[in-house]
């Protein structure tokens, strides 16, 4: 980091009063505990919108007619959305406080649930993800990088992503429920989608209000905070465990996003399955993350992380062969759920040993690009 006097504002700010009277205490202020709250429900919100995709995936298909190729677009975009958010989220944070982070999320978010409430055209569907994306990954870095300074943190990144895994679990219910209806439209759903997301802003805008800042710049201190984030950007891609763990979370993120969006469409396909059956059965997977999530937290923190992520990709990796090798809905259900349950806990054991590989500085520039 620079030492010029002009300092950017820490997008990561986490202590609160109670913490720095009591260093030593377990304790959170009921300030922490809102923000927390806050956190989960962002969190929540985002699985809403991934839990709900593979479930409206074939009513896009068959209402846009367009292919399975076609529609996969649509994750090309996330992608485009995410990395977007990765290249600009370090020169933000020299102006705009944690709340003010977690705001923009949130309003990125609104904006493409919005643009979906009356079927527009698919290319313009496409563009909805790409800001909802942007969203997801401001809200994900800024709440995750927040979490992992509380004490316990490792009990409470379990909460806040197993809220995810609610939100992926709830998205496929309500989705199915709606588009299965015959005086419905599938993308009524995402009028319910505006509703949390509404919601997630007034909740971030409180919770966070002392964070809410934008810290103007005059000329003079323009090209000092810009030099600030690209030294900051530089130290951060300099660390080997950023690169390991980016590509952990690639390849995790990306099969639990293609179970989810895909599993719906294989079932019906390959399987023979019902539509109107098949869409809840991402809400198997997501159930079993839930509750994989808050169960495992505690014995993978007390067995150690890294040897139970190992252990859990090995038993993932089987559970996945079930899935492909038994021609049987009802045993690919099952493989589906606990194959959920066991990779849970990966993503917030991931986030818990990113935190103690980076240096402090980089941890929400570290964690935007992984």
């Amino acid at each position: 980091m620079s030492t010029t006097q002009t300092q950017p504002v820490e997008a990561y700010e986490l202590t609160t009063d109670e913490q720095e009277a009591e260093p030593q205490s377990d304790r959170l202020d009921k300030g922490a505990y809102l923000r927390i709250f806050t956190a989960c429900f962002s969190f929540f919100v985002a699985g809403i919108n991934d839990g709900s995709l593979g479930a409206l995936i074939p009513y896009m298909i068959r209402d846009y007619e367009i292919t399975t190729a076609i529609v996969s677009i649509i994750y090309g975009a996330t992608f485009l959305g995410w990395v977007f958010a990765a290249v600009t989220n370090t020169h933000l944070c020299q102006f705009l406080g944690l709340g003010s982070m977690l705001a923009l999320g949130a309003i990125s978010q609104l904006i493409g649930h919005v643009l979906r409430t009356w079927e527009p055209p698919f290319p313009l569907m496409v563009v909805t993800f790409w800001f909802t994306a942007i969203g997801q990954a401001f809200n994900d870095t800024h709440a995750n990088t927040f979490v992992a300074k509380t004490k316990g943190a490792y009990r409470w990144l379990a909460i806040i992503h197993a809220s995810y895994m609610g939100g992926c679990l709830v998205g496929p219910f309500v989705a199915t429920g709606i588009a299965s209806r015959e005086t419905s439209k599938w993308y009524f759903f995402y009028l319910f989608a505006v509703g949390v997301s509404a919601v997630n802003i007034l909740l971030v805008c409180w919770a966070f209000r002392d964070t809410l800042v934008i810290s103007r710049k005059t000329q003079s201190e323009a090209p000092s905070r810009n030099k600030d984030a690209l030294q900051l950007i530089k130290s951060t891609l300099g660390h080997r465990s950023v690169w390991l763990l980016s590509m952990f979370y690639f390849f995790y993120v990306g099969s639990q996003i293609t179970i989810n969006g895909w599993v719906v469409e294989y079932l019906v396909q390959v399987r023979d399955g019902n539509l109107a059956q098949m869409g809840f059965i991402p809400a198997a997977f997501n159930g079993g993350c839930l509750i994989g999530r808050l169960v495992l937290a505690e014995p993978t923190y007390r067995f150690g992380e890294r040897r139970m992520v190992f252990f859990y990709c090995l038993v993932a990796i089987g559970l996945q062969l079930v899935f492909w090798l038994v021609p049987n809905i009802i045993a690919a259900a099952v493989a589906v759920s606990f194959l959920g349950f066991v990779t849970g806990p990966l993503f917030a054991t991931g986030i818990s040993l990113g935190t103690k590989l980076f240096p402090h500085e980089n941890h929400a520039t570290a964690l935007g690009y992984a």
